[in-house]
């Protein structure tokens, strides 16, 4: 990046009053297609142009990663790319990386029909280990599982900082019974449950949009896990369940927020702001999440890389005309984004302004909530 644009005023501006040494993103995909020995697999739809939706976005995720164009070696690239990425930030910043776990049936057999993708959890923690100065690790660990608390216990041994879900892909019911094993074992490990909530539309394989619900993920609240709903449910709509099982359909935001305004759950249940200044959400959702300060100490900065890298996701233009930023930012955001996706992410996010207010330095500093030492005796189950 131009000296000139890396040491712009925006660009240190969105670094003011910021540790980075506490700023993890707490939100981003390991992508590859398994050509390094990783273990990834990928669903032959995502590779066929008879399945033309999976396929293009299996293209947009190497794309964005700048690894499609790396015949044998598009693992190592995707992770080269990231390297560079996060040189361009500022020393001790990390991308907290997430593995991604088969869709299971109730019976506790993998469907690999119905899985987009799978990256193993060695891999990802191999790549932190290998890479400490630029990563931590996420695991993904499906409850239905035979071997899901085994899994757990080597995942924790292996310094995951947390666990992935992302329901509708994976046919997860956070609801069910069969996830209360699991939940026990994450509140006694203190460790934190980041899962997908509200309409899915980048992962192929399951269809089970209702499992998005966040009204489901009451039940790992009870038994005292930390869950991250990811995205703050900033998209789609959910079917009111306090109003029974067909209860009429409500925004899947205004759901979430119904939870977050329950006090029980103070310390307990939290949000990510990854992809809610994509084009599809940027909306009432993201303003309501700027002006609610006292959500602030609640959230969680992410980037969803390697989304911002996709370009018909996001658009600074429109940002600048729903009043989000000022029009003296857009063309510096832009010329950033051609040169660091992940950098401008975060420096849009620090742009951010809605009836005076902005998101607060809370958000980003996110490493003390990954720390499961600090957090574990908070982790006890509602009375």
């Amino acid at each position: 990046m131009p000296p000139e644009l890396a040491g712009h005023e925006l660009v240190r501006a969105a670094w003011d009053g910021l540790d980075p040494a506490q700023c993890w993103d707490a939100h981003a995909h390991l992508v590859g297609i398994g050509d390094s020995g990783s273990g990834i697999v990928i669903n032959p739809k995502m590779e066929s142009l008879l399945n033309p939706v999976q396929y293009a976005q299996r293209l947009f995720f190497l794309n964005a990663g700048c690894a499609h164009d790396a015949p044998g070696r598009v693992d190592q690239s995707y992770i080269e790319r990231m390297h560079n990425l996060i040189e361009g930030m500022r020393p001790g910043f990390k991308l907290l990386l997430l593995a991604f776990d088969c869709n299971v049936t109730e019976a506790g057999k993998i469907s690999w029909e119905r899985s987009g993708f799978y990256v193993p959890n060695g891999y990802a923690a191999q790549t932190a280990r290998k890479h400490p100065q630029y990563f931590e690790w996420i695991a993904s660990i499906h409850p239905y599982r035979r071997d899901a608390l085994e899994q757990l216990e080597q995942a924790v041994r292996d310094g995951a900082r947390a666990v992935k879900w992302l329901p509708a892909a994976m046919g997860i019911d956070p609801m069910s019974p069969r996830c209360d094993r699991f939940y026990e074992a994450l509140s006694r490990h203190g460790l934190p449950l980041i899962t997908h909530a509200g309409l899915e539309r980048a992962v192929g394989g399951g269809d089970a949009q209702e499992l998005g619900n966040p009204l489901r993920l009451r039940r790992a609240l009870e038994h005292g896990v930390r869950v991250v709903a990811a995205h703050c449910a900033s998209m789609g709509e959910d079917r009111d369940l306090d109003k029974g099982p067909n209860g009429p359909p409500e925004n899947s935001f205004d759901l979430f927020a119904r939870l977050m305004g329950e006090r029980q759950w103070d310390g307990r249940l939290f949000g990510d702001i990854s992809a809610m200044t994509q084009l599809n959400r940027a909306g009432p959702a993201l303003a309501r999440v700027i002006e609610l300060t006292d959500w602030h100490p609640r959230l969680l900065n992410g980037s969803d890389y390697p989304l911002p890298g996709i370009m018909p996701l996001y658009s600074v233009g429109y940002m600048r005309e729903q009043g989000f930023i000022e029009p003296a930012a857009v063309p510096v955001l832009r010329a950033i984004r051609g040169h660091n996706p992940l950098l401008f992410d975060f420096v849009m996010k620090r742009s951010l302004r809605w009836r005076g207010r902005r998101l607060s330095d809370s958000i980003f500093e996110t490493r003390a909530f990954f720390d499961r030492e600090r957090k574990a005796n908070a982790n006890r189950p509602v009375n």
